[in-house]
């Protein structure tokens, strides 16, 4: 099967680290097809929008995106929008997807193996702000329907991996309309788990064991600001951001990125750590039902790590390009 796949360098290291996860594609005999677009603050600069129609079409027209990060103004600019919230919102990404395990690390906290599904299109992301002189206030947009799709993508994704427990977060005894209501769909919709086990937690008492005793969770389902800060959170046990991948999933589009930031500061200089959008990469193949290769993918990274070929945020001397050729090394060497 031939697959298109749209690559979204952006700001920053980001062509760096596509550029890496590009060349490990193209060490698998995979049939597919790149078609790289803009997007981000360098391109609203030269174009005066940081997402293009040209960009928003490829993307739809594709089977996945691999976004490598998008950088931002350091102050409002008129017409400045985040390209990404508008990808998440115009292709209806609603689950946000982080897994975080034990990394072959020294050190590494053993027995952690988790994924938090976070709600993508709504909650205090949904852009709906305003000031009013010294007054600032933003809407905390919670419906029935989206909390009920991210649990039922939350339990279908538990079934189909093997999971043993959903864990619910929230803060419903405080945000009792938001959080109540979603609090009540989850809640509902999860009636139906059967052998899967069902928690709830607040979400402070989830982050005090997310820093105690990550092992607890297994599946957590959550809001969309919630889900942003427990997942960075967990990356911590999961090696850092530099390790840290993301899927953006809806019914008909996905889009695949590193967590880190367009790092600017280092840009250009050769030592951007590669791994977590190679592994950005591994979680598109599995997306593409190309699970085998997205093991090889996986298992390429984890032997990077176990014989030390590290970039500087993990302690070590390897540039991009000494980690990118390792990486492909030992895609050879399971042939």
């Amino acid at each position: 099967m031939s697959y298109r796949i749209c690559l979204l360098p952006g700001d920053g290291i980001g062509p760096e680290v596509i550029g890496a996860a590009r060349e490990v594609l193209e060490a698998l005999p995979l049939d597919a097809r790149y078609d790289e677009q803009q997007v981000g603050w360098e391109c609203f600069q030269r174009e005066g929008t940081a997402l293009p129609d040209s960009t928003l079409a490829a993307v739809r027209d594709s089977d996945a995106a691999l976004l490598g990060a998008v950088g931002s103004p350091s102050q409002r600019v008129a017409g400045y929008r985040s390209p990404v919230v508008a990808l998440r919102r115009e292709l209806d990404l609603y689950a946000c997807v982080r897994p975080v395990r034990t990394p072959p690390l020294p050190d590494a906290r053993p027995n952690v193996d988790l994924i938090v599904v976070r709600e993508n299109s709504e909650g205090l992301y949904a852009g709906l702000e305003e000031r009013n002189g010294d007054r600032a206030i933003a809407q905390r947009v919670i419906t029935a329907s989206g909390s009920a799709r991210i649990t039922r993508w939350a339990l279908r994704y538990a079934r189909q991996h093997g999971r043993q427990r959903i864990t619910i977060v929230h803060k419903a005894n405080v945000l009792r309309e938001t959080c109540g209501l979603f609090r009540e769909t989850a809640l509902d919709v999860l009636t139906d788990a059967g052998e899967i086990a069902v928690d709830e937690l607040l979400v402070d008492t989830a982050a005090y064991h997310m820093v105690r005793d990550p092992e607890r969770f297994d599946v957590i389902v959550t809001t969309n600001l919630f889900g942003d800060i427990l997942s960075d959170a967990a990356s911590a046990w999961g090696g850092g951001l530099g390790l840290a991948a993301s899927a953006n999933l809806g019914d008909h589009g996905a889009i695949f990125e590193p967590v880190h930031g367009s790092a600017p500061d280092i840009a250009g200089r050769g030592i951007a750590n590669p791994l977590a959008a190679i592994a950005a990469a591994a979680l598109l193949l599995d997306h593409l039902g190309e699970a085998n290769h997205a093991q090889r993918v996986q298992s390429a990274i984890d032997a990077t790590l176990r014989a030390g070929i590290w970039t500087p945020d993990l302690g070590g001397s390897a540039t991009t390009a000494d980690v990118t050729k390792f990486v492909i090394s030992q895609l050879q060497n399971q042939e």
